[in-house]
Formats: structure tokens, C-alpha cells, sequence
């Protein structure tokens, strides 16, 4: 995957209860598409919660992360929805393992320009994102994604 000089940007994932662990590489190449893949190990097999919250605030962990990034001030929604957060990006899947193998592509996650995702966190989530369809009375804000399990703040990456 050849990206020419975009932006790259990397985030160590870190779990409150010390099992969740994981990096991820963003990729912003010239077209305005950001590429996420990576790792992220001791989760519960099946579906979790993908997300960008809106702060890179970790100091009560990942509840210090706000609420999804949002700069549009849409309805929370899924990452192929019109109406969605920006950082709504769907679910990650954990095989039996508790590994999950993170290779996923978005248009509203830049690394450069005033919707940055640079300085703002991912959070992985408990339970799996319902896109808002879930008739919860968290689903149109969070899709009743449940607990914040794990998370690291997006930071810029060495050329090198």
C-alpha cells in the first residue's frame, strides 16, 4: 500500500483493567481516505465498538476521552450511515483469541485540515455499536456501545 508522503499517525491502545493492549497506524493518503490497521489483543471474542471521541484526555482513563468526535453535529450513526459522527467507525471483531485484527478505511477521519484526528483518542467498547438503530435510549448518541474498555490518543508518527 504505497501512500506517497500522507500523513501517518499511531495510537498505542491501553485498557483500564491492564488486559487490553494494541497499536494502530493511520494512513491519510492524498485522496483524503485514512486507512486504520493494527492490533489490539485481550478483548471477549465477537463484536466491540469502534470509535474517535473527541478529547485525547486520558487522565481518568478513557472516560476523560468525551463524547464521539463530532465536528458536524450529526446523530451517531454507522461508518457507511449519512447521518453518523465523523468517528463513528462501526465494530472491530475478536476471534476466539481475544485478538482483533483492525484494517478499515474512512473518509471523515483526516490527519490534516480543521476535522483533525490528530490530539483526539480511539476508544474500543465493550459491547458492539448498534448505528443508532437499536431503539436504546443510547443508541442515537453512542450506539449503546457500552463500556470503554481500551483506548490511546492519536499522535502524529516519524517519517522514519
Amino acid at each position: 500500500m504505497a501512500m506517497g508522503s500522507g500523513l501517518k499517525g499511531v495510537a498505542i491502545i491501553t485498557g483500564d483493567n491492564n488486559s487490553v493492549r494494541g497499536s494502530l497506524q493511520f494512513l491519510q493518503d492524498t485522496n483524503g481516505t485514512t486507512f486504520v490497521k493494527g492490533k489490539i489483543t485481550g478483548l471477549s471474542p465477537g463484536l466491540h465498538a469502534f470509535h474517535i471521541h473527541a478529547l485525547g484526555d486520558t487522565t481518568n482513563g478513557c472516560n476523560s476521552t468525551g463524547p464521539h468526535f463530532n465536528p458536524l453535529k450529526k446523530e451517531h450513526g454507522g461508518p457507511t450511515d449519512n447521518e453518523r459522527h465523523a468517528g463513528d467507525l462501526g465494530n472491530i471483531f475478536a476471534a476466539q483469541d481475544g485478538v482483533a485484527e483492525v484494517n478499515l478505511k474512512d473518509m471523515q477521519i483526516p490527519l490534516s485540515g480543521p476535522h483533525s484526528i490528530l490530539g483526539r483518542a480511539v476508544v474500543v467498547h465493550a459491547d458492539p455499536d448498534d448505528f443508532g438503530r437499536g431503539g436504546h435510549e443510547l443508541s442515537k448518541t453512542t450506539g449503546n456501545a457500552g463500556a470503554r474498555i481500551g483506548c490511546g490518543i492519536i499522535g502524529l508518527q516519524s517519517a522514519v
